[in-house]
């Protein structure tokens, strides 16, 4: 009896100590990455703002090229949502809505909400901008605001989700500026 109060003890311990380190793990990590591409900067955003695009480019489409889309309203354009839902874990089931757009001559950005449904609920805000650094190359950047409550960032924090969502975000850079620099 005395030697599995101690084990129990020891458990406690040990959640307990979890617990604390968690209260200082932050529990929003904002992933930026960027990749310069030879375009205009108009060019670059006008393919960019279409979500659909995604799909050419983004590594997760890649992922299950089977999965079903969705969309409702017009794609560029405030309030349109792309859908997704693959049987496939790493790629669940979501959707993108663009929030706002702001276009402009040097900078442009859209905002988006994404929300995953499976296999974890959760949203996710996210934008892609452009800057123009010339009048061929273009700064694109994405980034992606993820969010973990407490004790889960504990989690986040094990997963090391900068680097996987980062690695993820760069693949997918690097795969625009290919489909844009043709």
């Amino acid at each position: 009896m005395k030697r599995f109060k101690k084990i129990v003890y020891v458990f406690l311990g040990l959640v307990a100590i979890l617990l604390l380190v968690a209260l200082f793990i932050p529990t929003t990590t904002v992933v930026k990455r960027s990749v310069i591409i030879s375009r205009s900067q108009s060019e670059t955003f006008e393919f960019v703002k279409s979500l659909s695009n995604q799909e050419q480019y983004g590594v997760w489409w890649k992922d299950d090229p089977k999965m079903q889309i969705s969309s409702q309203g017009t794609d560029g354009t405030v309030g349109y949502v792309h859908a997704w839902k693959s049987k496939n874990d790493n790629v669940g089931e979501g959707q993108q809505r663009i929030l706002k757009i702001i276009e402009g001559q040097q900078k442009s950005r859209m905002d988006i909400e994404l929300k995953f449904i499976k296999p974890f609920k959760s949203v996710a805000p996210s934008y892609m901008s452009t800057e123009m650094l010339s009048k061929n190359k273009t700064r694109v950047s994405w980034a992606i605001t993820s969010k973990m409550p407490y004790p889960m960032n504990l989690i986040g924090a094990i997963m090391n989700m900068e680097k996987m969502l980062g690695d993820d975000l760069n693949q997918g850079l690097k795969n625009l500026k290919v489909i844009l620099e043709k």
